[in-house]
């Protein structure tokens, strides 16, 4: 049912379905940091897609906690570099006593 319609290649003697790549006009995401750059950390599972989401627009918007100096964030951590992103928007401060404020 999933190959209906797509192009089918045989790789070492198994079917395998042949799909496009994911591609989108723009982008919105959410990051922990950044630098003014555009150099993206993320926190918890934001790593998901936010990442796969940059690299597949052609225009990446990333919302932020915090935007910090260039050579604060470590290197090992970036995981989305400055040229997949275009503009760095800081996300408002809210806060937040409880669950049942949160909802």
């Amino acid at each position: 049912v999933v190959a209906e319609g797509k192009d089918i290649r045989w790789f070492d003697g198994r079917p395998h379905v042949l799909e496009r790549a994911i591609k989108a006009n723009l982008s919105i995401i959410r990051a922990h940091k950044a630098d003014r750059w555009g150099n993206l950390v993320y926190r918890g599972t934001a790593r998901t897609f936010n990442a796969t989401m940059a690299g597949a627009a052609d225009v990446t918007i990333a919302e932020v906690d915090e935007v910090v100096e260039l050579g604060a964030l470590d290197p090992e951590c970036i995981i989305t570099p400055a040229p997949y992103v275009q503009r760095v928007v800081t996300r408002p401060s809210t806060r937040v006593t409880s669950w049942e404020t949160a909802c």
